[in-house]
């Protein structure tokens, strides 16, 4: 499922506009982003946590120069899906999708 897919989804089911869909869909990404760039993470009860992860600093490797490189310590996002939330998949799902080539 694609964000257009979505947005039409949730226009069908709920009769709102897609327009005013899509931008409260893109309103929710962006205050998502927002906080986690400010440090601060997200939770939705029943859905998961959207948190920043630590990555220590270590040493990698630059494959065609064959030099050792550092790459500094950093945060990324990450998703915690709640145990609800993997409850509902795994009783659901019987079996893996396809994924579409692009």
């Amino acid at each position: 499922m694609r964000k257009a897919d979505l947005v039409n989804a949730i226009s069908e089911k709920t009769g709102v506009p897609k327009v005013d869909v899509l931008v409260t869909l893109e309103t929710f990404f962006k205050e998502v982003k927002g906080s986690l760039a400010g440090g601060e993470n997200v939770y939705i009860r029943g859905f998961g946590s959207f948190v920043i992860k630590k990555r220590a600093k270590k040493i990698g490797r630059h494959i065609k120069l064959n030099e050792s490189i550092e790459i500094p310590e950093h945060f990324i996002p990450s998703f915690k899906p709640a145990k609800i939330f993997i409850d509902q998949v795994k009783h659901n799902v019987t079996e893996m999708p396809e994924e579409d080539e692009d």
